[in-house]
């Protein structure tokens, strides 16, 4: 089994040092529930396979981690989700952990965990499908697509979209807006895959991000497209109804003195 290259190594704790001047001010240097959760979930899956006999890795690779092989040759669909929090390099495990506690605890607090959780879902499952995908395509169907990597680079995005004018610092020193910063990590990574030639990392970030641009643009979210569509189709069909308030009746002027 391959696994493909991963940029995420020699960029991740590029990350880590932004410093987000607003989240500092409230106090948000803290870790929330649901990033804590899904950085668990890697680390205690990931710990399970680092530690584990030759034997062990395969068989939990297997049947935990995404390859087209396992989805669409033995029908393994739910290893889309399992893979996500199997990280095999110890070295890209410690940089999620460390974009976990200090980056994307911004966004859940923006959005709220049970919003945070449905970002998480998508963009991960989009970056596993997409690159299984494209993997099976070319003719590799033993390509592992496994790690939140995708999602590290999604939640990027969506920093670049919500914070788009918050002012960050790159290692604390090279000051940047928040779509700066996003626009940097995507040209970065476009640069990798075509200099690496990892074409199915390539979808599997790339349909990540696109599913991240996608939940958090106000111009583009699916919800937002159809209530646009919707509500006018909707007003089209109101009418106004006779009745109402009763009519007054007839004043007589007898009654009343000018």
């Amino acid at each position: 089994m391959r696994r493909m290259a991963d940029p995420i190594r020699g960029t991740d704790a590029t990350v880590g040092p932004v410093s987000v001047k607003q989240r500092l001010r409230s106090g948000g240097s803290q870790i929330t529930r649901g990033a804590l959760i899904i950085a668990g979930l890697e680390l205690g899956l990931s710990l399970v396979w680092l530690l584990a006999d030759r034997a062990t890795r395969v068989t939990l690779s297997q049947w935990l981690e995404a390859t087209p092989d396992a989805v669409f040759g033995h029908g393994r669909v739910w290893t889309l989700a399992t893979g996500v929090f199997l990280e095999r390099d110890f070295i890209g495990l410690v940089l999620h952990l460390s974009v976990l506690w200090m980056f994307v605890p911004t966004l859940e607090r923006f959005w709220g965990t049970a919003r945070f959780y449905r970002f998480v879902a998508v963009t991960s499952l989009a970056g596993s499908a997409a690159g299984c995908a494209l993997a099976l395509a070319l003719g590799h169907p033993d390509v592992a697509v496994s790690g939140l990597s995708p999602f590290i680079y999604a939640s990027i995005v969506a920093f670049g979209i919500v914070y788009a004018r918050q002012p960050v610092q790159f290692f604390g020193v090279l000051p940047l807006t928040g779509r700066q910063l996003m626009y940097g990590f995507m040209a970065f990574v476009a640069l990798f895959v075509v200099a690496t030639q990892a074409w199915e990392q390539g979808a599997a970030f790339g349909a990540a991000m696109l599913a991240a641009a996608l939940l958090t643009s106000q111009r583009w979210s699916p919800r937002l497209m159809w209530k646009r569509w919707r509500i006018p189709r909707a007003r089209a069909r109101l009418k106004v109804m006779s009745g109402g308030k009763a009519a007054s009746p007839p004043r007589d002027e007898h009654k009343w003195l000018n």
